[in-house]
């Protein structure tokens, strides 16, 4: 796949919106901030909005994300990554089945799965997920998450040959404690989109996962 190259690059620093910290700002103007400070990748998640309104936003990030070689798939559904023609789509363990999707996208599309233990992990795999994300590593409160020790991170990484990112709870105080456990990269919601300064907290998250 070719937005897979370099997968430490492409996953590295791996940023999923929440307009929860937009405060009046618009997301498009918030995820360029992310963007300029160095997100490898893009995850559009939204569980409010009517689909139109999704696909809307779908089309507008999926530009900008364009525009700075980024990757960049949609949370859960399937039909708004078709008609956005985003990158590819994210899907959790209740959401579409990876085998359905892979049907709906075709085999040049990215989808990733979301997982909290090595028996999914093995199954995402077998089912032709492009990369999986794990967690939730530490207490968050972004989303409602069970919670995955760092062991069960490190051995999902020895057993599977697919990408791992981590996920849940990951800042600039915890990303270092993922440091060995074999993921190539860290998935980050609020350290980036609640930050004061979106841009350097981007950069200052882009630099440490970078020694991971």
């Amino acid at each position: 796949m070719t937005l897979f190259k370099n997968v430490k690059e492409s996953l590295c620093l791996y940023a999923i919106t929440d307009r929860t910290w937009l405060c009046g700002r618009s997301l498009e103007s918030q995820v360029e901030e992310a963007l300029k400070g160095g997100a490898t990748f893009l995850q559009l998640r939204e569980k409010n909005l009517a689909d139109d309104d999704i696909l809307e936003e779908a089309k507008t990030l999926h530009c900008l994300c364009k525009k700075y070689k980024v990757p960049f798939v949609i949370n859960d559904n399937v039909n708004i990554a078709l008609k956005s023609n985003a990158d590819g789509v994210h899907i959790g363990q209740s959401d579409t089945t990876c085998i359905e999707a892979r049907k709906m996208l075709g085999n040049e599309k990215i989808i990733g799965v979301s997982v909290q233990t090595l028996e999914q992990a093995l199954s995402a795999e077998k089912d032709g997920a492009d990369y999986l994300g794990v967690g939730a590593i530490f207490p968050t409160q972004t989303k409602d998450a069970e919670m995955v020790s760092i062991e069960t991170l490190h051995t999902i990484c020895n057993a599977v040959k697919i990408p791992v990112i981590a996920i849940g709870g990951i800042n600039e105080k915890t990303a270092p404690l993922l440091k060995g456990t074999g993921i190539v990269g860290i998935s980050v919601i609020s350290a980036i989109f609640a930050a004061q300064n979106i841009e350097n907290a981007t950069r200052t998250l882009k630099d440490i996962a970078m020694k991971l």
